[in-house]
């Protein structure tokens, strides 16, 4: 099985609700700001295959749903879909994706299932012969937002996701289209149903797989957020984030499991450590990935 990092659209967003309640004098350090405070963001996928036999995506990214005011709002740099030209790269095409798995349905996550935006013509999804896997728990919270989050979602993209007659709802730590490759971990701190998604790796100590790969989503946005207190205010319970965080570092630094970070713009992949005073930081630093092996 091999691995691709995937850029799609890139963002800039405030740094303030970005980092929570720490000052700017503190994540500056990690994420410059530009004039306007909006500091760089990505939008990576994760591409795998074969995974289970099949060609795997985990994630979208942001895509260019957004019309061109929505587009400027939220700081969407591009207005083509540059994860197709990403796929492109990499050897594939969107017909080619078996799975997409999504840990959560924001449109910073989800909003790449859609064909860019064009005047005149409803959204359209793409993928045509992929299985689209959300968690259960997070959908119901899709189909039925929070007013504090109601912004977040695509209010059309439920539909066309039930529509599509390849919609899999997932509970537990499995799913039907891929079985015992991947597992799954939920978090309730940053939206309700987070799905966070772990390929298994190769290895088994104690009947507990060790060496693979864990999709961070926004539980763990990227480097700075590893640190344990670092929160965004986005997250619609940072306290009980932060208790989720701890449990699911100190399980994948005990199984060697590394991260895959979504919006870190200067790193795709990294080993979980831990210093003597009991912090979580990052190792063995990985900027993109292009064909890589799980157990490289």
């Amino acid at each position: 099985m091999k691995l691709w990092s995937l850029l799609g659209n890139s963002q800039k967003l405030d740094g303030g609700a970005m980092f929570g309640n720490a000052p700017r004098a503190l994540w500056e350090r990690w994420s410059p700001p530009d004039a306007e405070n909006r500091i760089d963001l990505a939008c990576r996928a994760l591409l795998a295959s074969p995974l289970a036999g099949k060609t795997v995506l985990f994630e979208t990214g942001i895509g260019a749903f957004f019309e061109p005011k929505l587009r400027e709002r939220y700081g969407v740099n591009e207005e083509r879909h540059v994860l197709l030209e990403s796929l492109a790269g990499a050897g594939f095409a969107p017909q080619d994706i078996d799975v997409v798995v999504l840990s959560h349905l924001h449109f910073d996550h989800a909003g790449g299932l859609l064909a860019p935006w064009q005047e005149g013509q409803a959204p359209q999804l793409l993928f045509p012969n992929a299985q689209y896997l959300v968690g259960r728990a997070h959908y119901q919270r899709a189909t039925s937002p929070h007013a504090r989050d109601r912004a977040s979602f695509i209010p059309e993209l439920p539909g066309l996701l039930e529509a599509s007659g390849r919609l899999e709802l997932v509970d537990g730590e499995h799913s039907r289209a891929l079985g015992d490759s991947v597992r799954f971990h939920y978090s309730d701190g940053h939206t309700p149903g987070l799905m966070l998604a772990e390929i298994v790796g190769p290895e088994s100590v104690d009947g507990q797989p060790h060496g693979g790969v864990v999709f961070c989503a926004d539980l763990i946005p990227g480097r700075p957020w590893v640190h344990v207190p670092i929160t965004m205010g986005y997250d619609r319970n940072a306290e009980l984030l932060i208790d989720e965080k701890k449990a699911f570092l100190a399980d994948k630094l005990e199984r060697n499991v590394h991260l895959f970070f979504t919006h870190d713009p200067g790193c795709a992949l990294a080993q979980v450590v831990r210093d003597d005073k009991g912090r979580f930081g990052t190792a063995h630093e990985v900027a993109e990935l292009q064909a890589r092996a799980l157990a490289a």
